[in-house]
């Protein structure tokens, strides 16, 4: 499922190319569009940009208060953490299932751990062979 924030930098690439597509009359094209502050949108635009949340919300109520989080949590960024966050998001969104699956199965057990040895943890997972993490993964991913 992907993140609210996904969907809204979504809509606004939308409004970027519609931006470049379409220069005000006289005005000749830029090589970089501005976009308008929100209060400058109009009814329309605003709809557009909101339509893929407010599906995600109506779709989904046992998602809400995990989107309702997500969202105040992204308020309280830095702007380089939400670069952080995005790159993240990406570096997600490229995985094989695979992999996937097997960050779910390492980050759900370094969840569990103090700092100290999570840190330990996270130096040795960098020096492991593919096998030595294939069995690391095998020994401690969940038992359904």
């Amino acid at each position: 499922m992907k993140p609210i924030r996904t969907c809204i930098i979504a809509g606004l690439l939308g409004l970027a190319a519609s931006a470049m597509a379409e220069p005000p009359a006289g005005e000749a094209s830029r090589s970089t569009p501005v976009l308008p502050a929100w209060e400058q949108l109009d009814q329309a635009q605003r709809d557009t940009l909101m339509q893929p949340v407010r599906d995600r919300w109506n779709a989904s109520p046992e998602a809400r208060q995990r989107m309702l989080r997500h969202a105040e949590r992204w308020q309280q960024m830095t702007p380089e953490q939400r670069t952080r966050a995005r790159q993240g998001m990406k570096r997600w969104e490229d995985m094989s299932p695979e992999r996937r699956a097997e960050a779910r199965v390492l980050y759900q057990h370094m969840r569990q751990l103090p700092e100290g040895e999570r840190e330990a943890l996270r130096a040795r997972w960098k020096t492991m062979s593919a096998d030595e993490r294939q069995r690391w993964l095998e020994t401690h991913r969940p038992r359904e």
